[in-house]
């Protein structure tokens, strides 16, 4: 009787991991589509905004994203503005300086991801010799403007 139990202990590990491998083969087949040509790359994960406060959404049952590509030419500038609603923005192409109210300055090249301020007038400036290509999204409300200008500097 001692040997057949060590036998039927010998099939129930051979079956338990012969099950565990049959259910941990799908996921891998699975990984393995996604690494014949797609990869991701966190460009900026964080829980602040640029200038270190905290990330909040609006409260609303009628939310409205809007996606933009904006282009800042050489020498110009945005004005003052400010946002009610969060704004993230990609650079995909030039230097973009961006200045608070506060004196603090921000420069984001090709390539870094913006968590843009919010309710703080800012002013983005090109002070490059090519254009800055922006791609801005606005997570936003329905009827909130996502840019408040400001009357003077």
């Amino acid at each position: 009787m001692k040997d057949s139990g060590k036998a039927l202990g010998k099939r129930y590990s051979w079956f338990c991991g012969w099950v565990a491998f049959l259910l941990i083969l799908p996921a891998c087949v699975v990984a393995a589509q996604y690494d014949t040509g797609v990869h991701g790359r966190v460009i900026i994960a964080t829980e602040t905004t640029t200038d270190g406060q905290p990330v909040r959404y609006p409260k609303s049952d009628q939310g409205k994203i809007t996606v933009m590509e904006v282009t800042i030419a050489p020498g110009a500038e945005t004005g003052w503005h400010k946002h009610s609603v969060p704004v993230y923005a990609y650079v995909m192409a030039g230097t973009l300086s961006v200045s608070l109210k506060d004196g603090k300055t921000f420069e984001f090249t090709a390539g870094d991801a913006i968590i843009e301020v919010v309710d703080t007038f800012h002013n983005g400036i090109n002070k490059g010799d090519t254009p800055v290509k922006l791609i801005v999204f606005y997570t936003g409300v329905k009827d909130v403007p996502n840019v408040i200008k400001a009357d003077q500097p």
